[in-house]
């Protein structure tokens, strides 16, 4: 069951975000977190847009179960996710105070701008997050190893217009430079939409519930 709130926050960016619950919620377990930055076409003030892609698509249309707790905050028109950085630990904060989260099985992932988010967020709090998810972003290769200990699973499609797969091989060099678990799926003749590929993967559902804070 999914659900539409407003954080609401005297210091930081209030952010409007969408929030699914596994359908045998018991709020005295405990549960894993992913959470989900969508791509620059869903920003806004409209909720439904945030839940466009990924896993809640598959909420939507197919009425799907995870396993997890999924939460999607919406970034503001004409923003992008690293000008919330500080507000977006703060609301990482109040969703593991809010809700029933383990916080040693933490997942961070999202598509094109929120693939770059992935990895600006990462670096940032690198001590957060069990696993990272970025679809089709772009990286800083030169700083991979301050998350180089968090295992990092990357799409990308070889014939993207938008974000090239370069920066996805860069990161992956990066990371493997500095000794990490990093593993790119290149999805073939495929353009910007690594991300239908990447959030069908039931592969990659396993891996994530799978992971442990390092």
């Amino acid at each position: 069951m999914y659900t539409k709130h407003q954080w609401k926050s005297d210091r930081y960016f209030n952010f409007r975000y969408v929030c699914n619950l596994p359908k045998d919620y018991d709020e005295t377990e405990k549960y894993p977190l992913v959470v989900f930055l969508h791509g620059a076409g869903e920003r806004g003030e409209d909720l439904d847009h945030a839940m466009t892609h990924g896993y809640m698509k598959y909420v939507r249309e197919q009425d799907r179960d995870y396993p997890f707790i999924f939460i999607a905050p919406q970034c503001p028109d004409d923003k992008y996710w690293g000008c919330y950085t500080e507000s977006l630990i703060a609301f990482l904060d109040y969703i593991c105070e809010t809700y029933p989260v383990d916080t040693d099985r933490i997942c961070l992932t999202g598509l094109s701008m929120g693939g770059t988010g992935t990895w600006m967020l990462a670096m940032a709090d690198p001590s957060r997050f069990a696993c990272l998810v970025p679809v089709c972003g772009v990286g800083i290769p030169w700083n991979s190893y301050i998350i180089s200990h968090i295992p990092v699973r990357m799409y990308h499609g070889d014939c993207d217009d938008v974000v090239s797969i370069n920066d996805s091989i860069a990161m992956l060099k990066g990371l493997h430079r500095c000794g990490g678990d990093a593993k790119l799926t290149i999805c073939d003749g495929v353009g910007h939409n690594a991300w239908d590929y990447a959030y069908t993967d039931e592969g990659l559902i396993e891996w994530i519930l799978a992971q442990r804070k390092r």
